[in-house]
């Protein structure tokens, strides 16, 4: 078939793993597989860290508007625990980045709580208020 990667990559891809399956190396598209497989890496990477944005954004609304509390509100807590504990089952490699992921996301959490709220973003803390195990157990609910 010898599709290419930029022309039809669904078609690519299913050629290069009937190529890997059939054991022939050599007519692997070796440079794109690395590329791919990278990106797949990242991607997981991407996905922990909007779990965690979500997760913290709610974590801040829940702390600074305790008037506003909603049943929504703790199910998007619940939902994005979840789905956190799921990623990093698997992709337990991720926990070597923890308070990178962490940081990173609560950037982003940070200014939009700002924009959900309405509060002045100085309302929130520059750096995340929460650790690793707060932020993600079920157990904890900020006051």
């Amino acid at each position: 078939m010898n599709t290419t990667h930029e022309s039809d990559f669904y078609a690519w891809a299913l050629e290069q793993a009937a190529l890997l399956r059939a054991g022939k190396l050599s007519a692997l598209d070796v440079e794109h597989l690395i590329e791919e497989l990278e990106a797949m890496g990242r991607s997981e990477r991407r996905e922990m860290e909007n779990r965690l944005r979500v997760l913290l954004m709610h974590l801040l609304e829940w702390e600074f508007q305790p008037g506003r509390r909603c049943a929504r509100w703790e199910a998007t807590i619940k939902v994005q625990r979840k789905d956190v504990a799921t990623l990093l089952r698997r992709n337990p490699s991720l926990k070597g980045e923890l308070d990178e992921l962490l940081a990173d996301a609560y950037d982003i959490a940070r200014l939009e709580a700002h924009g959900e709220t309405g509060l002045p973003e100085s309302t929130f803390p520059d750096a995340c208020p929460y650790t690793w195990e707060q932020a993600t157990g079920a157990d904890f609910w900020p006051e």
